[in-house]
């Protein structure tokens, strides 16, 4: 009888982006993908920060290069995609949120959140893509979206329109790309606790309302998104476009 074999979760021979890379989730996804063989860039708006993370996922035995580079300025992006081979893999992790009452929300806050969230996603993805379909490269586009991106929220409504708005181009990307290999997904996380996120958990009543939503009675942590990260990344996912991966502790589930 011959067994089946399990598709590897290795990347070793392909490329990976990843913005928004120098610290947190972004930071976390690149060591992730770096640790299972891929050569990945790191892209993130400061300089030094992001030339350290690099650095780290070196000295850890990782394949990483660094780059400045700030993902609303879309001239830029397009300079950065034209100068490079295409990538194997985008993580589009760069974003934002302003939270606060509908009421309340300005013109600019809804500038600053739509525009980082899904116009600099979308062209990211884009440059990223055109690339891709000229050099021959099949892939995986990967978005972090956001539990936020399939539930609403109180003082979130920019971040759930980004966030649902995510949701929609990744499924519209998956159908036009479907027949060039490259799928598109996104990974949709519940609070997880980062260097940006952990002044609010020092309010004890936020903490305490997060922890009532999410059934498994914990936070979220980095870790906990990069085997999902590995998962959309390798062949092990080859059959996986247009859909989500929700890693909320439950919050979503009732």
């Amino acid at each position: 009888m011959i067994l089946p074999r399990t598709p590897s979760f290795r990347l070793d021979g392909r490329s990976a982006l990843v913005t928004g890379a120098g610290r947190g989730i972004g930071l976390a996804l690149a060591a992730a993908l770096a640790g299972a063989g891929a050569a990945v860039t790191l892209v993130a708006r400061t300089g030094d920060e992001v030339e350290a993370a690099a650095a780290a996922i070196r000295e850890a035995g990782g394949q990483a290069t660094a780059t400045t580079l700030d993902v609303a300025d879309l001239d830029a992006v397009a300079d950065f995609f034209a100068e490079r081979p295409a990538f194997h893999i985008l993580v589009n992790n760069a974003g934002t949120n302003r939270p606060k009452p509908m009421q309340d929300v300005t013109r600019d806050d809804y500038d600053a959140v739509l525009g980082l969230n899904l116009r600099s996603a979308f062209f990211v993805a884009q440059g990223c893509v055109q690339r891709m379909l000229a050099d021959g490269v099949r892939g995986s586009l990967i978005h972090l979206g956001s539990q936020m991106g399939h539930v609403g929220g109180v003082d979130r409504s920019l971040y759930c329109a980004s966030k649902w708005g995510l949701e929609g181009m990744s499924k519209g990307f998956a159908l036009d790309l479907a027949a060039h290999g490259i799928r598109s997904n996104t990974i949709a996380p519940t609070f997880i606790e980062t260097p940006l996120t952990r002044p609010y958990f020092e309010d004890a009543a936020f903490k305490a309302r997060v922890l009532a939503k999410i059934k498994l009675g914990r936070v979220g942590t980095v870790e906990d998104l990069m085997g999902a990260t590995l998962y959309l990344a390798s062949d092990a996912s080859a059959l996986v476009t247009g859909t989500s991966i929700v890693v909320d502790g439950g919050w979503t589930a009732d």
